[in-house]
């Protein structure tokens, strides 16, 4: 299971980052902020850090994306019919996440996010459900294939 772990977190995690990088070049935030705005979840003065604080924030995002991943290769291990229908399990695996990280964690954190505007809806959900749930799904499904036998089709 650390393979599926690894590499979904690592393709995951580097194209959510990605669009989140082009994102804040087009709305004119520049990436190193939104780093460091990623950073100021767990620790606050992290926006007035400047480079080690756009670093820290790269750290912060593959750790949360290491743990909603750990928890989907887990899931699949143990419940076949995710890893057999991986289309199924990215919506599931997209959505959950979506709720999680921004009608809980976020709002939780930063209040005045919430309610989020139509376009960050929009772009959230295309990033949990496109980004992230579609890869680890696909990733997990492919690795975990032998070791649930026929349960995952080929």
């Amino acid at each position: 299971m650390l393979k599926p772990f690894l590499a979904g977190t690592l393709v995951a995690g580097t194209l959510d980052i990605l669009f989140a990088v082009i994102l804040s070049i087009v709305f004119g935030r520049g990436p190193a902020n939104m780093l460091r705005f990623v950073a100021s979840g767990p620790f606050p003065d992290a926006t007035g850090w400047g480079a080690m604080g756009s670093a820290l924030g790269l750290v912060v995002h593959f750790t949360l994306m290491a743990i909603m991943v750990g928890a989907y290769v887990l899931l699949a291990a143990r419940v076949p019919a995710l890893a057999a229908q991986p289309l199924k399990g990215a919506v599931i695996f997209g959505l959950v996440t979506y709720v999680a990280m921004n009608l809980i964690v976020v709002p939780l954190r930063f209040p005045a996010a919430f309610p989020p505007s139509a376009m960050s809806i929009g772009t959230q959900l295309f990033a949990h459900l496109v980004l992230v749930g579609l890869p680890v799904a696909w990733i997990t499904a492919t690795m975990l294939r032998g070791r649930i036998g026929a349960a995952v089709p080929a």
